[in-house]
């Protein structure tokens, strides 16, 4: 089996021999031959375009298509027309009648890259092809049918996206019925040094000059290194070292002329997928952020577990018990364990967090309708008001959003993103500050 794997390996150009690597390439193969469709998650620059093709390459549909269709790229407009075809006349400039890319992978492979980025009708679309194989083209009333192995690729973080409705949740599980993750660069370390001097040999071959090589201490200096950048920011330094660099072997000091200690990087994702640090100003902006965040989630977290103490019941009765201490630190109050679920929510109802603009009556006797309608952003929103006076970080908030906007020209969409809130929450706060 190792044999085989070195056999794939060098024919798909892959370079590394860290466990996780071979895992992901023999789970590839073990999936090929059947029609399943195939998720694969791994961050920017890691390589994911490679296993769509090993997985074709093993396949029993290795004779017929493979396209390769990068959603972020195309356009909103006319991704529908890329996918599914359209008919003559069906949208301005369009002349003549075309071939969607399903209707051209007929009995092949079709690799959606950056599947995350697809919008929310063609997802709906793109579900009904991989449940019964059924498309429409645009213009058209005609249904048509497409004998198609679909393969998608993403890096961000698809459970975020299905809570932020940006995902359909059943296209996600449809599309996930096998899950490959690729591994980071920085997980791989032993990977760097062949990794280096693969690229290095190949860009001495390509601009015929010798190949530059590492110091002992380079090498542990681009080991320890987190890569948020992968193996194309790794390819991407070596040919402009390559190139720039007159003396062949690179020195320590030298090395951190090109990625200093202190350059702005992405965290450590979770095995969830990844978080990514915004490229701020300064240490102290990206403090702020944290804090921020964190307040966020923490209030979030005192309104789930009040929706779930509020239902008086016996499980609940006993969920309190069980996680006293808890409940204790989230809300900073001291719970005898004599109290029952009433006095409990009394105890949480002093919380700034839950005075809102309804009266405690009406929080302890809403309907299910109305406990549905709770909206964990306008408690956060409330709360902020209410804390105003004794919150010590509202102004470096309120600087940060200004810096934030001014950022971003102005635009909120891309500031609420950078910021981790919606944008109605952002327009809450620029309304509430006066900014």
């Amino acid at each position: 089996m190792d044999k085989f794997i070195q056999n794939i390996k060098q024919k798909f150009n892959i370079i590394g021999n860290d466990h996780s690597l071979q895992r992901t390439i023999e789970k590839s193969i073990q999936v090929a031959p059947s029609d399943i469709s195939v998720l694969v998650l791994g961050e920017s620059g890691v390589g994911k375009e490679i296993i769509p093709k090993i997985i074709h390459q093993f396949s029993f549909r290795k004779h017929n298509s493979f396209i390769a269709v990068n959603c972020g790229a195309i356009p909103e407009g006319t991704i529908d027309s890329e996918l599914f075809g359209h008919e003559k006349g069906s949208f301005t400039g369009a002349i003549n009648m075309r071939k969607g890319y399903f209707e051209e992978a007929n009995g092949g492979t079709i690799f959606l890259d950056e599947v995350g980025e697809l919008p929310i009708t063609t997802q709906v679309r793109l579900l009904r092809i991989l449940e019964s194989g059924e498309f429409i083209k645009v213009g058209s009333s005609h249904v048509q049918k497409t004998n198609i192995r679909v393969v998608a690729a993403t890096n961000l973080n698809m459970i975020e996206s299905i809570r932020k409705g940006k995902f359909r949740e059943d296209l996600y599980y449809r599309l996930n019925t096998v899950q490959i993750n690729i591994p980071p660069l920085r997980f791989r370390k032993n990977d760097i040094e062949p990794l280096f001097k693969k690229f290095s040999n190949d860009f001495s071959e390509k601009y015929k000059i010798p190949p530059i090589k590492l110091t002992e201490k380079s090498l542990r200096y681009l080991e320890d290194y987190p890569w948020p950048g992968n193996i194309r920011q790794l390819k991407n330094l070596i040919e402009q070292i390559s190139i720039i660099e007159k003396k062949r072997e690179i020195s320590i000091d030298k090395l951190k002329e090109y990625i200093p200690e202190n350059s702005p990087s992405l965290s450590f994702p979770s095995s969830n997928n990844e978080r990514i640090f915004q490229d701020f100003s300064s240490e102290r902006d990206f403090l702020y952020k944290v804090l921020f965040d964190m307040k966020k989630n923490f209030n979030n977290l005192k309104s789930l577990i009040f929706q779930f103490i509020k239902n008086k019941n016996n499980e609940n009765n006993n969920f309190i018990k069980k996680n006293q201490k808890i409940i204790e630190k989230v809300f900073g109050k001291i719970i005898n364990s004599s109290d029952n679920s009433s006095s409990v929510e009394s105890t949480i109802m002093e919380d700034p967090i839950f005075r809102l603009e309804h009266s405690s009556s009406d929080l302890t006797t809403n309907s299910q309708e109305q406990e549905e309608d709770l909206d964990y952003e306008e408690i956060e929103e409330d709360s902020y008001k209410n804390e105003s006076k004794n919150f010590s970080l509202q102004k470096k908030e309120i600087e940060f959003i200004q810096k934030s906007l001014k950022k971003n020209n102005g635009k909120r969409k891309k500031t609420a993103k950078e910021l981790g809130i919606s944008e109605r929450t952002l327009y809450r706060k620029i309304k509430q500050y006066g900014l």
